[in-house]
């Protein structure tokens, strides 16, 4: 099946440059999934065969929606609903996961056999669930599910302690294994480590628990993190040191020597702080990082860049501190990291209401897409539908050059107060794919069913010029499929080449002094990585296949 699924994918990518100015982009198309009850969207990703991966929760069993799980006393909880689409938004497959009691997805990744793993929380221990640790009867363990290609169980894994743990965030590792970041009130139960090595009494109500996986869901290692106060991760990534890279949020301050567990250098006293950790291969803090001013300020996404460093997106109240520009209220606070944690620059981008940013993902042409929610409509946000104000929201996409300038803003949805964007990812194709919750039925949105619905929404390019790269930046890659070594040729002197692979990580970096490049891929993990060259604000692309 890996092999099939795998030449069914071996398609040369465009070579292309950008030229012009940026252009908003247009809805290609849209759809809402669901049934007559709540249907919530939290991550969405494009799968090797040009369609997509959708996760969140349900509690629906009609519509599109079959195969709930039955909760006790005519309670009905939330199950795991995972959506497989074509590329054009059709379902080909969908899948409920749980038991009698509450379940939610927070994350969804495609993984090298074609398969796909699933994180979030789970407080059943019936139907599909097993080993949970809860000893009362209504916390929550990490739920962690891989599926095969069409949706079937291959295994799943209760992760925790006596007390409530959620997963936010899993990513396949370049060993084969998982990576999950979440949080965790447990103290030294179950799976959960001592909440501090030292003295128990330094860390308080939630902390970072961050949980290393082998390929079968064997744990590897786990590490806690934290202070006195509520710390929470969103967001993890594998850097391509081999290490890891975490955000979330803190209000664990310090005291007079201004450290606090493993939290230093908060802003503030009681408000919350965007909270950054860089790991070793081990789960050993290579460094951490507190954001922020005197106000609110969290942080939903991260993810490694092209020249090393790290971009955060999350959301601001704050206007002192680190914090510079905010229009009012919260603002998507965007946030340039050095490779060390250095704070490079930093962007607020909202208007006078109620912005915040839950997905950051770099761009091919250098810059950055962001997805989250507005309820504004002036400051940098136009075309709000329905009313403005904090209990209404739109989508909210933004396009930011690689320094932080705004090319482009589109606000999307109707008139119903909740349109909340979770997810989105650039695809293939150079486009995008959003994914996250309706409650409208009118604007951008139809075929809503009933209260909130997934909804995905397909943009186009948003460039105003597309033209085919000049001879010298048409570059070749050979052999492709490669199995211990791959070769760049035609390579423009100068030129800037970036590896990188599906979740987009870096994996190989480096400037051209000569013509052709021999990369060394005994160390990556089978499946397709993005080879880009870039010249004079020119990039070209091409996919390369390992397949040893």
């Amino acid at each position: 099946m890996k092999k099939v699924f795998r030449k069914a994918m071996v398609v040369a990518m465009l070579a292309t440059t950008i030229s012009g100015n940026a252009q908003v982009p247009t809805i290609q198309w849209q759809k809402c999934f669901g049934g007559f009850n709540r249907d919530n969207a939290a991550s969405i990703w494009q799968t090797l065969d040009g369609g997509y991966i959708i996760a969140g929760f349900s509690e629906s069993n009609d519509g599109d929606v079959s195969g709930h799980q039955a909760g006790i006393g005519g309670f009905t909880p939330k199950d795991y609903w995972v959506v497989k689409t074509d590329s054009d938004g059709n379902i080909l497959y969908q899948k409920c996961l749980g038991g009698s009691k509450d379940e939610e997805a927070k994350s969804v990744q495609q993984t090298t056999d074609g398969g796909f793993i699933v994180a979030g929380y789970s407080a059943s221990k019936n139907g599909h669930v097993t080993g949970n640790h809860d000893d009362v009867g209504y916390k929550g363990d990490f739920w962690i599910v891989k599926l095969g290609d069409t949706l079937n169980i291959e295994w799943e894994k209760s992760l925790g302690g006596n007390m409530n743990e959620v997963a936010y965030s899993i990513q396949q590792t370049n060993d084969g294994g998982y990576i999950i970041a979440g949080s965790t009130i447990s103290n030294n139960s179950g799976d959960v480590g001592s909440l501090h090595t030292i003295d128990n009494s330094l860390y308080g109500s939630e902390d970072f628990w961050i949980v290393k996986l082998g390929d079968s869901g064997i744990i590897q290692w786990q590490k806690v993190l934290g202070g006195t106060g509520k710390d929470v991760p969103y967001s993890i990534q594998q850097t391509s040191d081999g290490g890891y890279i975490i955000t979330g949020e803190t209000n664990s301050y310090g005291d007079t020597s201004g450290v606090n567990g493993d939290v230093s250098g908060y802003h503030g006293t009681g408000y919350t702080d965007i909270w950054t950790v860089k790991l070793d291969h081990n789960g050993t803090i290579d460094w951490q990082k507190c954001l922020g001013g005197s106000n609110y300020d969290y942080a939903y996404s991260i993810q490694q860049t092209a020249d090393g460093g790290y971009i955060i997106a999350g959301s601001s109240e704050s206007s002192d501190g680190d914090v510079s520009g905010n229009k009012g209220s919260a603002d998507y606070w965007i946030v340039k990291l050095s490779s060390s944690g250095a704070l490079e620059w930093q962007k607020s981008l909202g208007g006078t209401e109620f912005e915040y940013a839950t997905c950051i993902q770099q761009t091919t042409d250098g810059g950055y897409i962001v997805a989250g929610s507005s309820t504004s409509n002036d400051g940098d946000v136009s075309n709000h539908h329905g009313t403005v104000g904090n209990s209404f929201y739109d989508y909210w996409v933004v396009k930011l050059s690689n320094n932080g300038s705004l090319e482009w803003q589109k606000s999307m949805g109707g008139a119903g107060a909740y349109d909340v964007a979770a997810s989105i990812k650039q695809t293939t194709d150079g486009s995008y794919i959003v994914a996250g919750t309706t409650s409208s039925n009118d604007g951008d949105v139809s075929g809503y069913h009933q209260y909130y619905d997934f909804w995905v929404v397909k943009l186009s390019a948003g460039e105003t010029a597309i033209e085919e790269a000049t001879n010298s930046l048409m570059f070749t890659v050979s052999p492709n499929p490669a199995n211990d070594f791959a070769t760049v040729s035609n390579i423009q002197k100068g030129s800037t080449l970036h590896m990188t692979d599906i979740t987009g990580n870096t994996v190989y970096s480096s400037v051209t002094i000569n013509e052709q490049i021999t990369i060394n891929t005994t160390g990556f993990t089978n499946g397709i990585y993005l080879i880009s060259v870039e010249n004079k604000g020119n990039i070209t692309n091409r996919k390369l296949i390992v397949n040893r």
